[in-house]
Protein backbone atom coordinates (compact mmCIF):
# COMPACT_ATOMS: atom_id res chain seq x y z
CA UNK A 1 0.00 0.00 0.00
CA UNK A 2 1.43 3.15 -0.92
CA UNK A 3 0.82 6.31 1.30
CA UNK A 4 1.13 9.51 -0.22
CA UNK A 5 0.76 13.02 0.69
CA UNK A 6 0.06 16.12 -1.78
CA UNK A 7 1.25 19.28 -0.45
CA UNK A 8 2.26 22.45 -1.83
CA UNK A 9 5.01 23.74 -4.03
CA UNK A 10 5.86 26.50 -6.36
CA UNK A 11 8.16 26.46 -9.39
CA UNK A 12 11.22 24.34 -7.11
CA UNK A 13 9.04 21.00 -5.87
CA UNK A 14 12.19 20.30 -3.72
CA UNK A 15 10.72 22.88 -1.34
CA UNK A 16 7.14 22.63 -0.65
CA UNK A 17 5.94 25.65 2.15
CA UNK A 18 2.41 25.11 2.52
CA UNK A 19 2.00 25.38 6.38
CA UNK A 20 -0.92 23.02 6.18
CA UNK A 21 0.94 20.22 4.92
CA UNK A 22 3.70 20.63 7.08
CA UNK A 23 1.53 19.90 9.82
CA UNK A 24 0.78 16.95 8.28
CA UNK A 25 4.57 15.71 7.38
CA UNK A 26 4.81 15.59 11.09
CA UNK A 27 1.72 14.10 12.04
CA UNK A 28 2.76 11.21 10.03
CA UNK A 29 6.75 10.91 10.66
CA UNK A 30 5.50 11.57 14.06
CA UNK A 31 3.30 8.15 14.02
CA UNK A 32 6.08 6.41 12.12
CA UNK A 33 3.69 5.87 8.88
CA UNK A 34 6.21 5.61 5.31
CA UNK A 35 4.54 8.24 2.61
CA UNK A 36 5.45 9.80 -0.28
CA UNK A 37 4.77 13.53 -1.09
CA UNK A 38 3.88 15.07 -3.94
CA UNK A 39 4.22 18.34 -3.71
CA UNK A 40 1.95 20.57 -6.20
CA UNK A 41 1.69 23.83 -8.04
CA UNK A 42 -1.42 25.97 -6.84
CA UNK A 43 -2.82 25.67 -10.43
CA UNK A 44 -2.57 22.02 -10.51
CA UNK A 45 -4.44 20.92 -7.31
CA UNK A 46 -7.90 21.15 -8.50
CA UNK A 47 -7.46 17.99 -11.02
CA UNK A 48 -5.70 15.74 -7.73
CA UNK A 49 -7.16 12.68 -7.74
CA UNK A 50 -10.56 13.53 -9.36
CA UNK A 51 -11.28 17.05 -8.27
CA UNK A 52 -11.28 15.58 -4.58
CA UNK A 53 -9.90 19.23 -2.93
CA UNK A 54 -9.78 22.81 -3.90
CA UNK A 55 -6.63 22.77 -1.21
CA UNK A 56 -3.91 20.46 -0.33
CA UNK A 57 -2.80 18.97 1.97
CA UNK A 58 -4.48 15.72 0.56
CA UNK A 59 -3.61 12.04 2.06
CA UNK A 60 -4.55 8.93 0.39
CA UNK A 61 -4.28 5.98 2.50
CA UNK A 62 -4.80 3.08 0.87
CA UNK A 63 -8.48 3.70 -0.68
CA UNK A 64 -8.92 6.27 1.71
CA UNK A 65 -8.92 10.14 0.95
CA UNK A 66 -8.74 12.60 3.72
CA UNK A 67 -8.11 16.35 3.12
CA UNK A 68 -7.74 19.13 5.79
CA UNK A 69 -4.59 19.29 8.32
CA UNK A 70 -6.58 18.62 11.24
CA UNK A 71 -8.86 15.76 9.63
CA UNK A 72 -5.88 14.25 8.47
CA UNK A 73 -4.81 14.51 12.46
CA UNK A 74 -7.60 12.85 13.53
CA UNK A 75 -7.89 10.06 11.17
CA UNK A 76 -4.18 9.23 11.87
CA UNK A 77 -4.93 9.08 15.70
CA UNK A 78 -8.19 7.13 14.97
CA UNK A 79 -6.58 5.04 12.49
CA UNK A 80 -3.48 3.94 13.75
CA UNK A 81 -3.87 3.99 17.58
CA UNK A 82 -1.14 1.57 18.56
CA UNK A 83 1.51 4.32 16.82
CA UNK A 84 1.99 7.27 19.04
CA UNK A 85 -0.56 9.62 20.30
CA UNK A 86 -0.99 13.16 18.23
CA UNK A 87 -3.26 13.92 21.19
CA UNK A 88 -2.94 12.24 24.25
CA UNK A 89 -6.64 12.68 24.65
CA UNK A 90 -9.66 14.92 24.31
CA UNK A 91 -7.65 17.31 26.13
CA UNK A 92 -5.00 17.28 23.51
CA UNK A 93 -7.48 17.80 20.75
CA UNK A 94 -9.16 20.68 22.97
CA UNK A 95 -6.01 21.94 22.97
CA UNK A 96 -5.07 21.86 19.58
CA UNK A 97 -8.19 23.77 18.59
CA UNK A 98 -7.46 26.15 20.48
CA UNK A 99 -4.05 26.58 18.91
CA UNK A 100 -5.02 26.02 15.52
CA UNK A 101 -7.22 28.82 15.75
CA UNK A 102 -4.88 31.16 17.40
CA UNK A 103 -2.60 30.28 14.16
CA UNK A 104 -4.74 30.93 11.81
CA UNK A 105 -6.58 34.15 13.20
CA UNK A 106 -3.07 35.88 14.68
CA UNK A 107 -0.36 34.03 13.27
CA UNK A 108 -0.91 33.34 9.88
CA UNK A 109 -2.18 36.94 8.80
CA UNK A 110 1.53 38.29 10.45
CA UNK A 111 3.07 35.80 7.64
CA UNK A 112 1.04 36.67 5.23
CA UNK A 113 2.93 40.29 5.71
CA UNK A 114 6.16 39.24 5.88
CA UNK A 115 5.73 36.67 3.00
CA UNK A 116 3.28 37.23 0.38
CA UNK A 117 5.48 38.78 -2.00
CA UNK A 118 8.44 36.49 -1.41
CA UNK A 119 5.80 33.56 -2.21
CA UNK A 120 4.81 35.44 -5.56
CA UNK A 121 8.21 34.91 -6.51
CA UNK A 122 8.82 31.11 -5.75
CA UNK A 123 6.08 30.21 -8.21
CA UNK A 124 6.10 29.39 -12.01
CA UNK A 125 4.55 31.93 -14.52
CA UNK A 126 0.90 30.09 -14.43
CA UNK A 127 0.82 30.62 -10.78
CA UNK A 128 2.25 33.61 -10.62
CA UNK A 129 -1.03 35.52 -12.36
CA UNK A 130 -2.92 32.95 -10.33
CA UNK A 131 -2.05 34.15 -7.20
CA UNK A 132 -1.76 37.90 -7.71
CA UNK A 133 -5.11 38.07 -8.73
CA UNK A 134 -6.09 36.36 -5.98
CA UNK A 135 -4.20 37.59 -2.76
CA UNK A 136 -4.25 41.27 -4.09
CA UNK A 137 -8.28 40.63 -3.94
CA UNK A 138 -8.06 39.04 -0.59
CA UNK A 139 -5.98 41.66 0.73
CA UNK A 140 -6.88 44.67 -0.61
CA UNK A 141 -3.24 45.52 -1.67
CA UNK A 142 -0.93 45.33 -4.13
CA UNK A 143 2.36 42.88 -4.04
CA UNK A 144 4.26 45.33 -4.01
CA UNK A 145 2.67 47.55 -0.93
CA UNK A 146 2.60 44.13 1.09
CA UNK A 147 6.78 44.45 0.46
CA UNK A 148 7.39 48.01 1.36
CA UNK A 149 5.86 46.56 4.84
CA UNK A 150 7.86 44.14 5.13
CA UNK A 151 10.82 45.22 7.68
CA UNK A 152 7.97 46.66 10.17
CA UNK A 153 6.21 43.57 9.71
CA UNK A 154 9.30 41.60 11.14
CA UNK A 155 9.38 43.79 13.64
CA UNK A 156 6.27 43.04 14.87
CA UNK A 157 6.09 39.39 14.55
CA UNK A 158 7.90 37.80 17.50
CA UNK A 159 5.38 40.03 20.04
CA UNK A 160 2.48 37.89 18.42
CA UNK A 161 3.49 34.60 20.29
CA UNK A 162 3.87 36.14 24.05
CA UNK A 163 1.21 33.56 25.32
CA UNK A 164 3.49 30.52 23.64
CA UNK A 165 7.00 32.30 24.86
CA UNK A 166 5.53 32.53 28.68
CA UNK A 167 3.42 29.06 28.35
CA UNK A 168 7.54 27.59 27.13
CA UNK A 169 8.66 28.39 30.41
CA UNK A 170 7.27 25.30 31.83
CA UNK A 171 7.74 23.09 29.26
CA UNK A 172 9.48 22.24 26.52
CA UNK A 173 6.96 21.92 24.18
CA UNK A 174 3.08 23.31 23.54
CA UNK A 175 2.11 19.40 24.52
CA UNK A 176 3.78 19.39 27.58
CA UNK A 177 7.47 16.86 27.90
CA UNK A 178 6.94 16.04 23.85
CA UNK A 179 5.62 17.63 20.72
CA UNK A 180 1.90 16.76 20.12
CA UNK A 181 -0.31 18.29 17.19
CA UNK A 182 -0.43 21.05 19.47
CA UNK A 183 2.99 21.80 18.45
CA UNK A 184 2.95 21.18 14.83
CA UNK A 185 0.45 23.04 14.09
CA UNK A 186 2.49 26.20 14.99
CA UNK A 187 5.53 24.95 13.46
CA UNK A 188 3.95 24.68 10.68
CA UNK A 189 3.12 28.38 10.38
CA UNK A 190 6.77 29.35 10.98
CA UNK A 191 8.03 26.94 8.77
CA UNK A 192 5.94 28.36 6.32
CA UNK A 193 7.42 31.75 6.79
CA UNK A 194 11.01 30.00 6.95
CA UNK A 195 10.93 28.33 3.83
CA UNK A 196 9.77 31.28 1.97
CA UNK A 197 11.23 34.03 3.41
CA UNK A 198 14.27 32.51 5.91
CA UNK A 199 13.12 35.96 7.72
CA UNK A 200 15.15 36.35 11.55
CA UNK A 201 11.77 37.59 13.49
CA UNK A 202 13.14 35.69 16.97
CA UNK A 203 16.11 36.59 19.00
CA UNK A 204 18.72 33.90 19.65
CA UNK A 205 17.89 33.69 23.72
CA UNK A 206 13.88 33.88 22.33
CA UNK A 207 12.41 30.55 23.86
CA UNK A 208 9.99 30.89 20.98
CA UNK A 209 12.77 30.53 18.59
CA UNK A 210 14.46 27.89 20.61
CA UNK A 211 11.64 25.80 20.71
CA UNK A 212 10.99 26.25 16.71
CA UNK A 213 14.45 24.88 16.34
CA UNK A 214 13.87 21.91 18.40
CA UNK A 215 10.96 21.09 16.61
CA UNK A 216 13.09 21.35 13.21
CA UNK A 217 15.49 18.84 14.44
CA UNK A 218 12.24 16.15 15.43
CA UNK A 219 11.69 13.10 13.43
CA UNK A 220 15.31 13.12 12.11
CA UNK A 221 15.18 16.56 11.42
CA UNK A 222 12.78 16.65 8.57
CA UNK A 223 12.16 20.11 9.11
CA UNK A 224 15.30 21.15 8.40
CA UNK A 225 15.52 19.13 4.91
CA UNK A 226 14.25 21.84 2.98
CA UNK A 227 16.85 25.37 3.82
CA UNK A 228 15.72 28.89 4.50
CA UNK A 229 14.87 30.59 1.59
Amino acid sequence: MTRILYSLCGADESRPFSPHCWKVVLALRHKGLDFIEKPTPFTEIPALENGFSKTVPILRDGNELIRDSFDIALYLEETYPNRPTLFGGEGGKALSRFVERFSQTIIHPAVTNIAVADIHDMLDETDRIYFRKSREAFLGRTLEEMRAGRDEAIAAFAAKLEPVRQTLKYQEFIGGDGPLFADYILFGALQWMRVTTGAKVFADDDPVGQWFERCLDLHDGVGRHVTAA
